[in-house]
């Protein structure tokens, strides 16, 4: 990806919905609390509920305020209808510079994965070299999966690679098993289409815009079950669309290699598959983790190619386990 000539601020951006966020704690469902450190903590399903809108919320401050999250009422899917959708004019910027939980962070019994803006100020990642993006702030936000507060060390890590004070930093904590953390996880049905293009190895400045949709799954008080379901409400559920600028051959070639249908490890619910190879995600074939339908259209001359195909079928095994 090429370096953008007018610089977006995906911090500048999302602040402004961070503050939303807080500003509307109560009716959200959601707790606003300050850290020792300074550092203000969101917590979206720990102490808090954490309700749907607060998980949409949260989905466009993971998008760095380059996206837009919605609900909508779907025929798709007989038992579940509530579809959440994700779109962006600059995708890539959006979901992978952003909304991406590629920075991990562990001190002692603490692991997180982290999203959002604060990625692309502290650079760990090296994602960020080939997308030629890095941007600056003096305050910005991290969103991170996670049912426990995170230890000072961890608060102390991010403010020395962003080089921002603590006090100008805000955690958004988002159980997987709190409705708020099941909604921004499926709200991520785009990003995940995104990710697997990038380990295609398809050319990624040749994504114009993106949309994509997929069904909110039950909420489920056992980590294991609510992963699963987060993962097949994509997996089997999930249609992306995609608009690029590249050859038919190239586009149909990409329409018929992103569905997760594609990979070796799908026909399971993802809990099952999990268990299977004794909880190690490493050991899960990477090309399963994408939409279960995808359209790609090439703009250059208006042909759409489809691959994939919706499983209702697995989707209820899933959601209801």
């Amino acid at each position: 990806m090429t370096k953008q000539t007018t610089h977006i601020s995906i911090n500048a951006l999302a602040n402004s919905l961070v503050q939303q966020l807080i500003d509307d704690a109560d009716a959200l469902q959601i707790g606003v609390s300050k850290h020792a450190t300074g550092a203000t903590i969101v917590d979206a399903g720990i102490e808090k509920a954490g309700g749907a809108e607060a998980g949409r919320l949260i989905a466009e401050i993971c998008m760095g305020g380059l996206g837009q999250v919605t609900f909508k009422e779907g025929d798709d899917f007989k038992t579940y209808p509530k579809i959440i959708c994700a779109c962006s004019q600059t995708p890539i910027l959006a979901c992978l510079a952003s909304q991406y939980a590629g920075w991990a962070l562990q001190h002692e019994k603490f692991f997180s994965l982290g999203s959002g803006p604060a990625r692309a100020i502290a650079q760990r990642e090296d994602l960020f070299k080939e997308l030629g993006y890095k941007d600056h702030a003096e305050k910005t936000v991290l969103v991170l999966e996670t049912d426990k507060i995170p230890p000072t060390e961890i608060i102390e890590k991010v403010a020395f690679d962003t080089n921002i004070k603590a006090e100008n930093l805000t955690f958004i904590l988002t159980p997987t098993k709190s409705l708020a953390g099941t909604t921004q996880i499926v709200a991520r049905v785009l990003e995940v289409a995104l990710h697997k293009l990038h380990t295609l190895h398809f050319p990624l400045d040749t994504v114009v815009s993106g949309n994509g949709s997929a069904p909110l799954p039950l909420v489920s008080a056992d980590f294991l079950t609510a992963m699963g379901r987060t993962n097949d409400a994509i997996l089997f559920g999930g249609f992306v669309q995609l608009q690029v600028k590249c050859t038919d051959a190239e586009a149909e070639k990409l329409a018929r290699e992103l569905p997760s249908k594609s990979s070796k490890d799908y026909g399971k619910p993802f809990a099952e598959i999990f268990k299977a190879v004794n909880m190690d995600f490493y050991k899960i074939d990477p090309l399963l983790f994408s939409p279960a339908k995808v359209r790609i259209t090439n703009v250059n001359t208006g042909n759409s190619f489809e691959g994939g195909e919706l499983n209702e079928a697995l989707l209820n095994q899933s959601f209801g386990g």
